[in-house]
């Protein structure tokens, strides 16, 4: 492998933890809108979201010219995958902000739902960490890591089961807050599959370094009553 190669591939590590890091602030921001009823932050955020779609379209220029022109080797052919792969993962966590961030403009015109709200937090909290947790393991190259964050996958189903039978019942109690429930169940089910694509980073990153899929399910929890309305 050519020194050239390497600090192509360098570099292309360096983009993905760049927009890594982009993304996982759009997380944040996008709970803390919700949580602040902040329409500036909101709208800010929806702002910043053109600058993942092109940072994505940066990362797969790199990888392409660098397999096109390197014909690396199967490790390195795996980290320019991998980074093609984490693009496009990082992009849709961008979008599933942006969604958050879109409901969150809504809400703030409606009656505050104080004690829901607040369960939101505490998931989109436990959903940032894990992405956070995930883009660590990758810019460190750390596959323990990245098996913490995969084996872990189940308590955001958990804590999404809980906000969702949460919000029916209080909506069930409370018709006036019918409208607000439902984006709030809809942003729930956005952070969800957040940390899903935090588990699929922990996949990429056990694919890069050691070439095969991780053995066995993922840990899930049996979802159905939230499934059939999302």
């Amino acid at each position: 492998m050519t020194s050239s190669c390497q600090a192509e591939l360098r570099k292309l590590t360096a983009e993905v933890i760049r927009m890594g890091g982009l993304a996982e602030a759009q997380v944040v921001d996008a709970v803390d809108a919700v949580v602040r009823r902040d329409v500036a932050l909101a709208q800010a955020l929806i702002v910043r979201d053109l600058r993942l779609d092109s940072m994505q379209a940066e990362v797969e220029r790199r990888a392409l010219k660098l397999i096109a022109g390197h014909s690396p080797g199967e490790p390195d052919l795996r980290r320019a995958i991998s980074a093609l792969k984490m693009a496009m993962n990082l992009e849709r966590c961008g979008d599933l902000a942006r969604n958050i961030a879109k409901r969150s403009l809504v809400l703030s015109a409606a009656e505050p739902l104080l004690p829901l709200v607040g369960a939101i937090e505490r998931m989109g909290r436990l959903v940032s960490a894990r992405l956070r947790e995930a883009l660590d393991a990758y810019a460190a190259g750390e596959m323990e890591l990245a098996l913490a964050v995969w084996r872990r996958d189940g308590e955001v189903d958990e804590h999404y089961e809980s906000l969702f039978r949460e919000l029916l019942a209080y909506m069930a109690g409370q018709p006036d807050a019918v409208a607000s429930g439902a984006h709030l169940l809809f942003i729930a089910k956005n952070l969800e599959r957040i940390g899903d694509h935090a588990t699929n980073i922990a996949e990429i990153l056990h694919f890069q370094i050691t070439g095969e899929e991780i053995a066995g399910e993922r840990p899930k929890v049996s979802l159905p009553q939230a499934e059939a309305f999302t």
